[in-house]
């Protein structure tokens, strides 16, 4: 599934994140594993935006000799029983996290390229997710973040992606007018009713291959 995205610039975040967001945060344009990015979430007095690692259990949470696992992306058909996410599902501590484009695997080709999908329309847009707060040991509070996937064997752009045979998988791009009531919402299965494949027809895919030489990860054998 998606490990690497393109976050907007300041300038380019939908209207929803711009009238809420204090004026020090920064972040990179690309975002891999464990880089903090801009989320929205419901606070204590009302919506926000904050920075949180990609990725809901940090790899500096995860305990020594213990296998690393990745949280990056989460299934919506077991939120409710992982447990890297059921408690925070169960409290609906639910986030919008802004894109500009998400990348994922092509092999059309007969080998993995890396394709870049986005919007027809070129906007930024945002995608459903889950968040979570970690008490640090210097006595700081840091946060992190998932992003829900759904099935997407029959969609006909999001099935173009990942291996032959394995199953088809899509990030829940959340239309804009929905922003408000999936971030209010405070009922996981109601909140089950936003999550689904978005218009293929109102999305865009193109090759995007990296370039050896720029900064790469490589998963499965494709550099993100």
């Amino acid at each position: 599934m998606c490990t690497n995205y393109n976050a907007p610039s300041r300038d380019r975040l939908p209207p929803i994140f711009k009238a809420m967001m204090p004026n020090d945060l920064d972040w990179p344009n690309e975002i891999y594993n464990d880089y903090d990015a801009p989320i929205i979430r419901h606070g204590a007095d009302g919506n926000e935006v904050i920075l949180a690692s990609y990725a809901m259990v940090p790899k500096r949470h995860i305990p020594p000799g213990v296998k690393k696992f990745s949280t990056m992306n989460a299934r919506a058909e077991t939120l409710g029983q992982k447990l890297s996410f059921a408690k925070y599902w169960r409290a609906t501590q639910l986030c919008l996290i802004p894109m500009e484009s998400f990348y994922e695997p092509s092999y059309e080709t007969g080998s993995a390229v890396r394709w870049s999908i986005g919007l027809a329309d070129q906007a930024s847009f945002a995608v459903a997710g889950l968040w979570r707060a970690w008490y640090e040991p210097d006595g700081t509070t840091a946060h992190s973040f998932t992003q829900i996937t759904v099935n997407a064997d029959e969609h006909p752009l999001m099935k173009r992606f990942h291996k032959p045979g394995d199953e088809k998988r899509s990030l829940v791009i959340v239309p804009s007018s929905e922003y408000v009531e999936w971030l209010e919402c405070q009922d996981p299965e109601r909140a089950r009713s936003y999550l689904q494949l978005y218009p293929a027809e109102l999305m865009t895919a193109r090759a995007a291959p990296k370039l050896k030489k720029e900064k790469t990860v490589e998963v499965n054998g494709v550099l993100f």
